[in-house]
C-alpha cells in the first residue's frame, strides 16, 4: 500500500511545477497575468494522474527505523 502523505506529496509537487511550468511558458508566449493565470490553472487540470500514482507505487516505502521500547 502506497504511504497517503507521500502520495499527497507527489501530487501536490506535481501541481506546484506544471502550474510554474504553464505560467513561465503563457508569459514567455507573451500572455497577460490573468491569460498565463488561465495556462497554469489548465496545466494542473490536464495533470497526468495516472503517471503519478504509477511512479509513486514503483517507489517503495522509505525504510522504517527500529521500534523504540
Amino acid at each position: 500500500m502506497t504511504d497517503p502523505m507521500g502520495l499527497a506529496d507527489a501530487v501536490r509537487n506535481a501541481c506546484v511545477k506544471a502550474a510554474l511550468d504553464g505560467y513561465e511558458q503563457a508569459q514567455i508566449a507573451g500572455l497577460c497575468q490573468e491569460g498565463a493565470w488561465e495556462c497554469a490553472v489548465d496545466a494542473i487540470r490536464m495533470l497526468d494522474l495516472k503517471a503519478i500514482l504509477a511512479e509513486k507505487a514503483a517507489i517503495p516505502p522509505p525504510p522504517r527505523g527500529p521500534a523504540s521500547a
